[in-house]
């Protein structure tokens, strides 16, 4: 009797891990990962922030201090909205922390730089602030002190840089802190939004860190207000293109679908159009059917991912970058096991899965970029090491 439950028990074991090997097969084979080991300081909150609102013609600054065991506090201030004043960021997962001014003044960037500068491409990082940190220190864009040291070139992060991760305040501020220090040497920070900054406009958080609820509560604050255009960070977002062409390269998070072509849109029309419905659902029938094309959940440039689910052919990709007058389309949004090109060089992708800055990962993560120098392409890796895609 013992002998045959030991046999059924040994059937079970070898059944579930074989099961559990095709599971994780399965996983990797569709660029997934599992994480692991959560990180309690995920949660900390201390000094978190800052969330900063237009309130009756002042800007206002909160931040979060204290923790449960010693209960916590709000820290509010009020400035007057034509001073600059300063801020100051902590990331806990190693207890650093940056600095940087808060400005009123927003407006919305150009849709197309020529300037023959090198351009670093990043996309996708849902909320991991060390891993674009760490990113951009090892391929020389800032030091170690975080400071700007790419000096004309153009940093671009293609899309959904909020969502999953919980550090999405300190990757926003540390995006708005580059912008600043990179245009007072004639550099650029270029920010094009994705599916999930649209999500996050509109109130749509079901991809976003649990931590951030009670965050916005503790403050007296929904989690949509958090993004609203009353809140410097919302309207910061709203400010953004969806498309912008640098150096001749269309960078975009999802994709320009071929219909477009059909269209007399410029980039600058699609990027009015697209930021129109910023803060808008999009239904079918309830929007002018000519920029449905361009707000849909399914075509419009931060959704889009036709490129690589549909059967586009090399002459729509050409056509797309004809009328548009440029080289190549660099996009996001669509996962990849690593930085690519594509369509005879003509598409680049570069969404990989990014390392957690709280979690461990099966398979281990690892950051990638694109360089675009000098007429050549490369794959950028989290170290510094490079690889040509040509």
């Amino acid at each position: 009797m013992l002998k045959k439950i030991a046999l059924y028990i040994g059937h079970f074991l070898a059944v579930g891990l074989f099961l559990l090997v095709i599971a994780i097969l399965i996983v990797v084979s569709q660029n997934g990962s599992i994480s692991y080991g959560d990180n309690p300081l995920a949660n900390k909150v201390d000094g978190e922030g800052p969330f900063v609102f237009f309130t009756k013609d002042q800007l206002e600054t909160i931040y979060i201090k204290g923790n449960r065991e010693q209960g916590f506090s709000i820290e509010r201030q009020y400035h007057p909205i034509d001073r600059t004043v300063s801020a100051e960021v902590t990331f806990h997962g190693d207890d650093s922390a940056f600095q940087f001014d808060l400005v009123a003044d927003i407006e919305s960037p150009p849709s197309i730089y020529d300037d023959g500068q090198p351009i670093v491409a990043i996309s996708d990082l849902e909320g991991n602030y060390k891993a674009l940190r760490d990113f951009l220190i090892a391929n020389n864009v800032i030091d170690e002190n975080l400071a700007w040291v790419f000096n004309k070139g153009h940093l671009v992060l293609v899309g959904d840089l909020v969502d999953r991760g919980d550090s999405t305040t300190q990757l926003l501020w540390f995006v708005y802190k580059l912008e600043q220090e990179a245009a007072k040497v004639g550099g650029q920070v270029h920010y094009i939004i994705g599916n999930h900054e649209i999500k996050n406009m509109q109130g749509n958080f079901r991809s976003a860190a649990n931590k951030y609820i009670p965050i916005a509560g503790m403050i007296g604050k929904s989690q949509a207000d958090l993004f609203a255009n009353d809140a410097l960070i919302g309207r910061w977002l709203g400010s953004k293109n969806s498309v912008e062409m640098i150096n001749g390269y269309i960078f975009v998070h999802g994709g320009i679908h071929p219909d477009v072509t059909d269209k007399g849109w410029r980039l600058t029309d699609i990027n009015e159009v697209v930021r129109k419905y910023y803060r808008q659902f999009y239904y079918p029938g309830l929007t002018n059917q000519e920029e449905a094309l361009l707000v849909s959940d399914k075509t419009g440039p931060a959704w889009y991912r036709g490129y690589f689910q549909e059967d586009i052919s090399q002459t729509q990709i050409d056509a797309i970058l004809k009328k548009f007058d440029a080289k190549a389309l660099v996009v996001g949004h669509t996962i990849q096991f690593s930085v690519n090109a594509q369509f005879a060089n003509k598409l680049f992708a570069i969404d990989v899965k990014h390392p957690d800055d709280y979690r461990s990962s099966f398979p281990t993560k690892y950051s990638e970029g694109l360089l675009i120098q000098n007429g050549e392409h490369y794959r950028l890796m989290s170290d510094g090491e490079r690889e040509q895609l040509d």
